[in-house]
């Protein structure tokens, strides 16, 4: 790819805009799909459960986290006009179970302590202020509730061609120092290999990858 186009594309990871940003939300849901469920899994996910994903994307695994138990609310929150409507469009089957939220990145539009279970998957590298996103995501938890993050390690990221544009990595200490500054006070590491197509196509990647379970 020329510089310009992986310019876009970082562009695009962040925040898909338009009729290209439909095709890289297709496309992040296929390569990340598998981060997602193993994050998803993490969740330990019970009846009647609240849960807040925050990068819904297209929201096309939503059917797999309405499937592990009864009675859930899921919520889904995004920076992206393009993905929220794509994810309404997709999950209309869902709708009495699912809300999609439209948000400005920096502060949850919701009251304290309302999620049993909150997840994102490869967002944090966006986080304009990233501990005080952390405080907002402790704040909207309940106090006996999951949060899982999970991300590309730093030596995995700097492989990839378009995260020297506006994409802020993070190895396992990184990580942990940084929520160490937030209000969180535990955290279990999980640290996952795998091998994906790349984002062209044209080659597999080994992706490095860690799932946090991060509690209050």
């Amino acid at each position: 790819m020329e510089k310009d186009e992986l310019k876009i594309l970082a562009q695009n990871l962040a925040n898909p805009q338009g009729e290209k940003g439909i095709e890289i939300g297709e496309m992040m849901n296929a390569t990340n799909i598998s981060m997602t469920l193993e994050s998803i899994k993490t969740l330990l996910i019970e009846d009647n459960e609240s849960i807040l994903e925050i990068g819904h994307g297209n929201a096309g695994h939503l059917k797999n986290i309405l499937s592990r138990a009864q009675n859930l609310k899921y919520t889904g929150i995004d920076i992206s006009e393009t993905m929220y409507n794509e994810a309404r469009k997709m999950n209309k089957d869902f709708e009495g179970q699912a809300d999609f939220i439209l948000y400005e990145g920096q502060k949850l539009p919701f009251e304290d302590r309302v999620f049993d279970k909150v997840f994102t998957v490869n967002t944090v590298y966006f986080w304009e202020e990233p501990v005080a996103f952390l405080n907002e995501i402790y704040r909207v938890l309940k106090d006996d509730g999951t949060f899982v993050l999970t991300f590309g390690q730093r030596r995995f990221m700097e492989t990839l061609p378009f995260t020297e544009y506006n994409f802020t990595m993070y190895s396992n200490n990184e990580m942990e120092e940084l929520i160490s500054r937030s209000h969180f006070k535990r955290m279990k590491i999980s640290e996952k290999e795998e091998d994906i197509p790349s984002k062209s196509g044209a080659e597999t990647i080994h992706r490095i990858y860690t799932v946090l379970t991060i509690k209050k």
